[in-house]
């Protein structure tokens, strides 16, 4: 049981590992597509600012994961592996094909549909699955109305300053609200799989009532961060120059909306997509100029990929809890 259970953890870490290695483009594209920063210093920049977040937020969000969307009789070491293999598969694809979706609701998908599979949909909490499916449509359009909002108070603020000051201090100001981003980013994402690997150690019995050991929450943001290391550049260039064009002014205010949005929704335990978030912001902000600004055949693309998410996710996770049923004779 021992080592089953090292193995999920570390199958839980490498999740976390693609998570940030995914998600990185949500970070950094908007500051690298406005060139305020290379792409190698912006993962620098974004890793170090999703790893210190783990000192900084109570645990509600790995809470919402860990028990509040499948009830506990439902879930063993098993559903956990399987869920997280289901994540990892859609995450990886969605990677190869540019595509910026959510690994959170892969995760999610795949722990319900392994869940399902081994009980039936009597094993899922609807109450915390309407709140998730709920901020699939809310979290986009809140980044999308402070995205607007922000880009439009800054236009009127800077309306009578020079194009280059402007650009010049909007540099500068990119780097605090990346980093701010980032750090939302960490807060909301890691916790996910803290959840995952708290329900393992609950599922073996290593503990005996819900909560998030230290060298868990360590882990889990040391593994996002490195994930952010490396970087998903395939995705960056969709997030940052396929949608709309960005300049500093813009990246400044898609990231501020971002991360308001991140941080607002981690503080009620609510776990929210960081791809949905920062892209309906980034929308939002070249929206502001023109719609014709937007590039909606990308988005929308963005936009089916996200509504597919969560069921073909759950379909891999019931697929791979039924092959550890043949395997291991569950």
């Amino acid at each position: 049981m021992l080592e089953i259970v090292i193995l999920i953890i570390f199958v839980a870490l490498v999740f976390d590992f693609l998570n940030g290695f995914h998600d990185s483009a949500n970070s950094i594209a908007t500051i690298v597509s406005t060139r305020v920063l290379s792409p190698g210093v912006a993962v620098v920049w974004a890793a170090f600012f999703n790893f210190i977040a783990a000192f900084a937020f109570d645990v509600h969000v790995a809470r919402t994961i860990g028990s509040g969307l499948v009830h506990v009789e439902a879930v063993d070491i098993y559903v956990m592996g399987a869920g997280l293999v289901g994540a990892i598969f859609w995450n990886l694809l969605t990677w190869y094909f540019g595509l910026p979706v959510s690994s959170s609701h892969a995760l999610v998908g795949g722990f319900g549909g392994a869940a399902v599979f081994k009980v039936g949909f009597g094993s899922l909490i609807f109450a915390g699955w309407l709140k998730i499916v709920m901020f699939i449509f809310i979290a986009p359009v809140l980044g999308f109305i402070l995205g607007l909002l922000n880009m439009w108070i800054t236009t009127w603020v800077v309306k009578n300053k020079k194009p280059r000051k402007v650009d010049k201090t909007f540099r500068k100001l990119q780097l605090i609200s990346a980093a701010f981003y980032s750090f939302g980013h960490g807060t909301n994402d890691a916790q996910k799989t803290m959840g995952i690997i708290v329900g393992v150690l609950l599922a073996a019995n290593y503990i005996d009532h819900f909560y998030v050991p230290f060298w868990v929450i360590i882990s889990c943001h040391a593994a996002i961060a490195l994930g952010t290391l490396f970087g998903g550049w395939r995705i960056v260039k969709t997030m940052g120059m396929k949608i709309t064009e960005l300049k500093p002014m813009g990246g400044f205010c898609a990231e501020f909306a971002g991360a308001t949005t991140l941080l607002g929704t981690a503080l009620f335990g609510i776990p929210v997509s960081t791809t949905h978030t920062i892209t309906g912001a980034i929308v939002g902000v070249g929206s502001l100029k023109r719609l014709s600004a937007v590039r909606w055949g990308v988005a929308g693309r963005i936009v089916w990929a996200w509504i597919l998410t969560i069921p073909l996710s759950a379909l891999t996770g019931g697929i791979t809890y039924y092959v550890l049923q043949l395997l291991f004779d569950v």
